[in-house]
């Protein structure tokens, strides 16, 4: 069984770069301090650490 991350968006996208928003949308985060859980995979992450600044991320089972 693959984990899964429960990723939430803590901090605002406002000044930030369009790519900036367009990963965070493309996650599927809306506002602050909504959470949506991922599988664990090389794109997620990737994605997550390109706005690792904005996110917490915990892994869960």
């Amino acid at each position: 069984m693959s984990n899964k991350l429960e990723i939430t968006l803590t901090r605002s996208v406002i000044g930030g770069k369009e790519k900036q928003r367009k990963t965070v949308q493309a996650l599927g985060l809306k506002k602050i301090r909504q959470s949506v859980v991922h599988e664990d995979t090389p794109a997620i992450r990737g994605m997550v650490d390109q706005v690792a600044h904005l996110l917490t991320v915990k892994e869960v089972q």
